[in-house]
């Protein structure tokens, strides 16, 4: 029997096909490490280990990517407000390099005690910022960004199907 998910997209059930016959490649966020995960951030990666498990179970081989995001995440929801990390430094007295390390092995510990399996690759985002604004760049240049006094945004006004399901 074919592995059939849910597609949140189309909102129905669909097998499963992958973009390359018996791969997957699964990139996942992962923490902002700039405090202790809680459960119920941890529930994420309970769901994201328990597709990886399924994925594997049904014969795939699985190349999981799960990003450490040691920079770069504000406070606000509504991309305002103070740096998170910037904000746990204050906070501990100590730099941002020195939490976001003391974070991410506490997060690495809390997979360990249930049980998660950690992803192949874990890719932090200051090892990735030029790559970052090179990605900006060819947006921008392609007209899908627009600018405000704090920063580039992606114009989801210039996809019209942006929020829109797709046909299964």
């Amino acid at each position: 029997m074919p592995l059939q998910l849910f597609d949140t997209w189309t909102r129905s059930v669909r097998e499963f096909t992958p973009l390359k016959a018996g791969e997957v490649g699964l990139y996942t966020c992962g923490p902002t490490v700039y405090n202790y995960a809680h459960i119920g951030n941890l529930r994420t990666y309970l769901f994201e280990d328990g597709l990886v498990r399924t994925l594997k179970l049904n014969g795939y081989r699985v190349s999981h990517v799960m990003n450490i995001t040691d920079v770069g995440h504000l406070v606000s929801d509504g991309d305002e407000g103070e740096d998170k990390m910037e904000a746990g430094s204050r906070r501990t007295g100590q730099t941002a390099w020195t939490i976001a390390a003391l974070y991410t092995d506490a997060f690495r510990a809390d997979l360990k005690a249930l049980n998660i399996n950690e992803p192949d690759v874990w890719c932090k985002a200051t090892d990735h910022i030029a790559e970052q604004i090179s990605f900006i760049e060819e947006i921008e240049k392609k007209g899908y960004t627009y600018r405000t006094s704090d920063g580039i945004y992606f114009d989801t006004a210039k996809q019209p199907s942006y929020s829109l399901p797709r046909s299964p």
